[in-house]
């Protein structure tokens, strides 16, 4: 259970994460990937970081579920401060959904939140999968799982496909990840949150594998796939902060390639893929202007992607 620590004197409470620091991380070296990653946080109140959440394109249901959580931790903080009974929090989630649906974003952006609300006291996300925690003998999986927890103690571990962990059966040494993580989630209740995140079928059918994990992952969030209106949204948004624009034509054709794509891969059509299609069409924009030796390239030009870049772009990426 992650308990709720905002109102705590921040003297005091600053004492104590450099004693449970001290405790956690006794070797320098072993906190240096932590302590950048924590350096890197921004400074952002809840109203920001709950603006931010809502400015996020879909993810209706997920946006609920988050503001139910949010206030029902204000509301636990005003019981005790009441001296009524109020109920300890247990935030470790099961995050299901097709690649590039937003789960990474959101858990960062959970990280944040949960500090500035007081429930972690760095906010700090380690993001790792089945390679960084399984290891290749008897023991040797424990201490690489041990190793990411501690980096992990006061916010968030994120284990993508994390269904990976039970793919080899009782033999295979993913159960001694997922043995050694339920342990952890028992020794530091109130210093991590754990996040498991994977595809639909598969989470469900991982969560089946250990009866205990289910109880121990209250919160279940699904993260639905965007529709073709959403990733255009998504398109627009990521243009628009790197001061880029679409002809007409190239929305047409864009909006036309991602609904193909969409149709033709039912797992493939997502905000990555998007982020991918503009980052390779910014790149052929480039070199097609590059080539106009007899032309002077002006401020509209450099803003400009046409549907040919779009194309190209697509092109190629299919072809990878």
């Amino acid at each position: 259970m992650v308990k709720i620590r905002m109102w705590q004197n921040p003297e005091n409470r600053k004492k104590r994460v450099t004693a449970q620091q001290k405790q956690a991380y006794p070797i320098r070296s072993q906190r240096k990937q932590e302590s950048t990653l924590e350096g890197q946080l921004p400074n952002k109140g809840v109203k920001e970081i709950m603006e931010e959440i809502n400015k996020l394109v879909g993810l209706k249901s997920v946006k609920k579920l988050i503001h139910e959580l949010h206030a029902f931790i204000e509301i636990q903080k005003m019981r005790q401060k009441e001296k009524l009974a109020y109920e300890p929090m247990v935030l470790h989630m099961i995050f299901k959904g097709n690649p590039g649906t937003g789960k990474t974003t959101m858990a960062r952006l959970l990280g944040q939140l949960f500090k500035e609300m007081g429930v972690l006291n760095k906010g700090h996300i380690i993001e790792v999968e089945r390679a960084d925690l399984v290891g290749e003998y008897i023991g040797h999986t424990a201490k690489r799982t041990r190793d990411q927890i501690k980096k992990a103690l006061g916010g968030i571990l994120f284990i993508d496909e994390a269904y990976s962990l039970a793919r080899g059966g009782d033999k295979d040494f993913g159960k001694e990840a997922i043995d050694c993580m339920v342990k952890a989630m028992e020794d530091y209740k109130d210093d991590i949150i754990i996040i498991l995140a994977g595809y639909k079928h598969e989470m469900e059918c991982f969560i089946e594998t250990n009866p205990g994990l289910r109880s121990r992952f209250p919160i279940h969030i699904t993260f639905p796939d965007y529709t073709t209106k959403e990733l255009m949204d998504i398109a627009k948004v990521m243009l628009d902060k790197r001061q880029y624009r679409l002809t007409d034509e190239a929305k047409e054709k864009m909006q036309y390639l991602i609904k193909t794509r969409a149709q033709q891969h039912r797992n493939s059509g997502n905000a990555r893929m998007v982020r991918n299609l503009i980052e390779r069409a910014m790149r052929l924009q480039a070199v097609r202007l590059l080539k106009m030796q007899t032309v002077n390239i002006n401020r509209d030009d450099l803003m400009t992607i046409t549907a040919e870049d779009v194309i190209n772009a697509y092109d190629e990426l299919t072809e990878e």
